[in-house]
Formats: structure tokens, sequence, C-alpha cells
């Protein structure tokens, strides 16, 4: 009885270990941690671009399309929200003009709970806590993070950016024991 039973226990593994594998497959995503790497390096990228205010590379990260879209929340409570790329381009364009700093803004960025959706091959969801520090890397603002992916010929690009900032609720950095070890080792390193 014992046996049977560790068999069947055996077989209830491999088939969930099996519908795994066909959700995979029915994504036609063929190199799921590949994919997810890529797609992370997009985003950071268009991050550091834009915290250092290098509008030719953050622009490089987009889908730029009309159905492309962004939001975020303001420190004064209100929303900034873009549809289509003509728009985000105009507005985001003129942003970085106007705020043009020699150093990134949020030199420090952790992206923490990172928790991805493949649709098929080439569209994916992620969302993600995210940790932003203030210049000084004394503060950080806690948003919460939300991407739709899009693969234009071969390469991952942003369609859609949503970002909600806490920024009421500033976190020391000496609360963020992670973010105490990244700020520690990137002294003097390339940063965010």
């Amino acid at each position: 009885m014992k046996t049977l039973s560790v068999i069947l226990l055996g077989l209830m593994l491999c088939s969930s270990c099996t519908d795994e594998a066909k959700k995979e497959e029915n994504t036609g995503v063929t190199n799921l941690e590949d994919e997810k790497r890529a797609i992370t390096a997009v985003i950071e990228n268009e991050t550091k671009s834009f915290f250092a205010r290098d509008y030719t590379a953050w622009k490089a990260n987009y889908a730029q399309t009309d159905y492309a879209f962004q939001a975020w929340s303001n420190n004064d409570g209100t929303f900034d929200s873009n549809v289509g790329w003509e728009d985000i381009n105009k507005q985001i364009g003129k942003y970085i003009a106007d705020n043009p700093e020699p150093e990134s803004s949020h030199p420090i960025v952790e992206r923490k709970n990172m928790k991805f959706k493949f649709f098929d091959s080439n569209v994916a969801y992620l969302t993600w806590d995210q940790f932003n520090s203030d210049k000084k890397e004394k503060n950080f603002h806690h948003s919460k993070e939300v991407r739709l992916m899009e693969k234009i010929d071969g390469q991952w690009k942003i369609v859609c950016v949503s970002a909600f900032w806490d920024y009421k609720h500033l976190i020391p950095a000496s609360r963020l024991p992670m973010i105490q070890k990244i700020a520690n080792e990137s002294r003097g390193k390339n940063k965010i």
C-alpha cells in the first residue's frame, strides 16, 4: 500500500510538472529565462536612461506605436498619462529637455517581487515593487510598477508603463537592508 501511495504521489507530481511545461509551450516561449533577462535589461535601460535624462537611449526602449501608454502618480496627488507614441514622445521629450540633470535623480533603483506572465512569444506582462532613492541615497520611495512588453522585430519594447509611487511615506535606507548593501557596493561604480 505504501508503494502504491508513493507511485501515485510521483505520478501527480510529474503530471503537475507536465502541466506547467505545457503552459510554457502554449505561449510559444522557447527559453523563458533568456526572455526574462532580455525584458529586464530593457526595463533597466529605460529607467537608467530616463533618470540620467538620456533622451535618445530612453526612446530606444519603447514601442513607438499609437497604442503605447504611460501613466504615473505625481507627488501632489495628481497623475499624468499619455496615449500613443506621439503624445509620450512629446511630453517626456519636453520633460527631459526642461529638466536636464548631470546626475541621476534616483541613483539607486531596486526591483523586488518581479512577476512575469507571457501571453505568447511576443507579449509579456510584468509587475514588481520598486524602491527609488533620493539623490543622497538616504531615503527611498516605494512604487508599484507594471509593464506590458511587446517583441517588435526581435527586440523587446515597452508598450505600457504604469507607475504608482508612494510619495507620502519615505523609507529610510537603514530600513531596507538590501538597499544598504547595494548602496555600499555601488559607491564608485556605475549607478542607475
